[in-house]
């Protein structure tokens, strides 16, 4: 069960559903146990994967390449460049890049339509049957960000 909750947009003043996230994030261990539960691996080995997993990930990107799991997506490094940019070409350098951040596309499945003339896309892990109810529970204080700082959920 999904939830969504009521939203006014600032801009201009219109009503519309958001999706509202509720308890805490699933974690490595849960998800451990639960592929476990539903495969021939222990959770232990699939705690060992997944700790190889972001290393050796961050290792292809930051050759330039990105990562496709099946299934799932692709992730990918994007730089990050200082405000305010330079006035030619021939200024610009790596010293710019302030930072970086990991990029996520979704899987996309192509499959026949109906009527047997194109295909009909769709994007990994969104679809899955999703059931909407309104939240109803209560809000959660909204905590002052640091500067600079990620939420709980990556932003």
């Amino acid at each position: 069960m999904a939830f969504w909750k009521k939203i006014q947009m600032k801009i201009n003043k219109k009503w519309y559903p958001k999706s509202v996230l509720v308890g805490t994030p699933v974690s490595t261990e849960q998800l451990c146990k639960r592929i476990g539960a539903e495969s021939t691996v222990s959770p232990a080995d699939v705690r060992a994967v997944f700790t190889a997993l972001a290393p050796i990930m961050a290792d292809y990107m930051s050759q330039g390449r990105s990562v496709k799991l099946d299934g799932i997506g692709s992730f990918y490094f994007t730089a990050v460049s200082a405000k305010g940019g330079v006035d030619a070409a021939e200024k610009v350098s790596a010293n710019q890049i302030v930072g970086v951040r990991v990029r996520f596309n979704p899987e996309t499945r192509f499959t026949k339509n109906g009527s047997g003339t194109g295909k009909h896309a769709t994007r990994g892990l969104t679809d899955t049957p999703i059931e909407w109810e309104e939240w109803k529970g209560e809000e959660k204080k909204k905590k002052k960000k640091e500067e600079g700082g990620i939420g709980q959920h990556g932003n």
